[in-house]
């Protein structure tokens, strides 16, 4: 096994999990923080590729327009998620994120003409049994359910964005497609950026805070992770990406002090159990 290619999963993991804290520390609404998210990250990456000589020309018009579709979804998926943590917690912010396998499950047949298996079906309830065991009250006036309706649109988000990373995959290097997505995704916010200048004043630490998180939390995990995917099996990195959701519980309850109730303690352990257990259960990396 590549010990280095190890230690790099498991570091952006580590990174990815404290992402959601900048929510809770970044005095802005959510669609300021993915802005400046997707701004700094945009930036770092194609700095990143400029110094590596990397080419960044698309193969075609049609690349083009998936590729600014991508970025707004992307745009979509990091505000919702931003915006589920902020009106509820971190758990549920991240326990609603982690459950986007059970949309690939039903989507993946449709897009790429594959068989739904009863194995995937199974493991696709099983992580919704987690997301409703972790719901406090079904009420639209609860912050929590609230959260979690927010979040699992983020959630159905990322599943369409992994789609269309797994078709851009064939063709572009994992940080070209970034670029391209985390660019457009700021291009796409920008006019509503402006349109709301009266309340986007960020202080000086907010800015910092901005940096951190789209250059460290995001450019820089986001390479480690495509770079340790040459050193070990996509199994693998999958079922370390099952611990972003216990890193960032646990750091939210040591740096925020928000205490995870048993719902959330239990429909997180089943959600990341099933995850686990998904990843093992497959004969071959994707």
């Amino acid at each position: 096994m590549n010990k280095k290619a190890v230690l790099s999963v498991n570091t952006a993991v580590l990174l990815f999990g404290l992402a959601g804290l900048f929510a809770k520390w970044i005095d802005l609404p959510a669609i300021g923080i993915t802005f400046g998210r997707v701004l700094f990250s945009s930036l770092a990456l194609g700095s990143l590729l400029g110094v590596r000589k990397t080419s960044i020309r698309l193969r075609s018009k049609k690349d083009h327009l998936l590729m600014i579709l991508a970025g707004a979804i992307l745009a979509f998926h990091w505000w919702a998620f931003l915006r589920s943590i902020q009106i509820s917690t971190v758990a549920i912010g991240t326990l609603t994120f982690a459950a986007f396998p059970l949309f690939v499950t039903f989507l993946e047949p449709l897009v790429f003409r594959q068989r739904l298996t009863i194995r995937n079906i199974v493991f696709a309830v099983l992580i919704a049994a987690g997301v409703v065991i972790a719901t406090p009250a079904f009420s639209i006036e609860n912050h929590m359910f609230q959260g979690i309706l927010i979040g699992s649109a983020s959630s159905l988000a990322y599943a369409v964005l992994t789609l269309l990373n797994k078709s851009f995959s064939k063709y572009y290097a994992g940080t070209v497609t970034a670029f391209y997505e985390q660019s457009t995704a700021a291009l796409v916010l920008l006019p509503i950026i402006l349109s709301m200048r009266d309340v986007m004043k960020p202080t000086s630490l907010d800015l910092v805070l901005l940096l951190v998180l789209g250059v460290l939390m995001t450019a820089v995990a986001h390479t480690l992770f495509i770079s340790s995917l040459k050193g070990i099996s996509a199994q693998l990195a999958g079922i370390c990406s099952s611990m972003e959701t216990v890193y960032s519980i646990l750091f939210a309850f040591l740096l925020l002090k928000e205490v995870p109730s048993v719902r959330e303690a239990a429909g997180a352990l089943i959600i990341v159990a099933t995850v686990v257990a998904s990843h093992l259960s497959e004969r071959k990396p994707d």
